[in-house]
């Protein structure tokens, strides 16, 4: 199959390793030649061009450009594609997206792959970054039951996990479990900078080991994603905001009132829901 990756960043690097390996013929677009030219060195397509009329010949189009691109972006495709190609998205926030794009293209599927690194680029791009990750497909009562099919075969063959919802259920959903914790790690890192002595700052830099690691890793990352997921997933994000500083208030209680026996209960309760969620 002749697949089009538009945008080959990580997630469009990453794809076009994984479907070239699969025996699909990959055609890859970005807005630089150089791009074009690390993609084709390093495996990820197996043609790339700055100009997006290469796609014509794709059957399927993955649009992996950041959030606030991928709508202009599929305009600027349509005169492009064929009537009968399948499109579909990466990204992070999926109401607005499926929102815009179903009028302009039936053939379309928001998608969402709950996968990625902290580098980001396509020297980043690695073979089997989806597998065992969940991938998730935000079909409509619209959208037709080929492209769903034929999107549902691409996503097993990246040996991925495939759910369906539908976008605003994912919306409610991802700002828990990836939204908010990127807000959370980067206020995490900014409270620790907070630090007016320049000595315990110092130290605490160089004590920062495996814990500091994990939990500041999203808030590490790439800027630009992290403010795509407020601008686009706003009012979801809002309300996980305030959950968690709700949440936050009472573990500063706990502490100020010296309520241990409240406080371990607190402790306990999240360390049995953590496995709910990552494993």
């Amino acid at each position: 199959m002749n697949i089009g990756i538009l945008g080959l960043g990580l997630i469009g690097g990453c794809l076009g390793l994984d479907l070239r390996s699969q025996g699909h013929h990959v055609l890859g677009v970005s807005r630089r030649e150089s791009t074009c030219k690390r993609a084709v060195a390093l495996g990820s397509t197996d043609e790339a061009s700055v100009d997006i009329s290469l796609l014509a010949k794709a059957e399927v189009v993955f649009i992996c450009t950041p959030i606030g691109l991928i709508v202009p972006t599929l305009e600027q495709l349509i005169p492009h594609l064929a009537s009968h190609t399948i499109v579909t998205d990466v990204g992070s926030v999926k109401t607005p997206i499926v929102q815009a794009i179903a009028p302009l293209w039936e053939n379309f599927i928001g998608g969402h792959p709950m996968a990625g690194r902290t580098d980001s680029g396509i020297e980043a791009a690695i073979p089997n970054l989806f597998e065992k990750k969940p991938y998730v497909l935000t079909p409509t009562e619209t959208t037709p039951p080929h492209a769903i099919t034929i999107v549902e075969k691409i996503v097993h063959e990246l040996g991925a996990t495939l759910y369906h919802c539908s976008p605003e259920e994912h919306d409610r959903a991802v700002s828990w479990i990836s939204h908010l914790p990127v807000m959370v790690s980067s206020s995490l890192i900014a409270a620790c900078m907070s630090e007016t002595d320049t000595n315990v700052l110092e130290l605490a830099q160089k004590f920062a080991s495996s814990g500091f690691k994990d939990t500041s890793r999203v808030g590490g990352g790439n800027p630009e994603l992290g403010l795509m997921m407020a601008r686009y997933n706003r009012a979801c994000l809002l309300n996980s905001l305030q959950q968690y500083r709700h949440n936050l208030d009472e573990l500063i209680y706990l502490v100020e009132q010296e309520d241990w026996v409240a406080l371990e209960q607190h402790i306990q309760s999240t360390q049995k829901a953590r496995p709910k969620f990552v494993e």
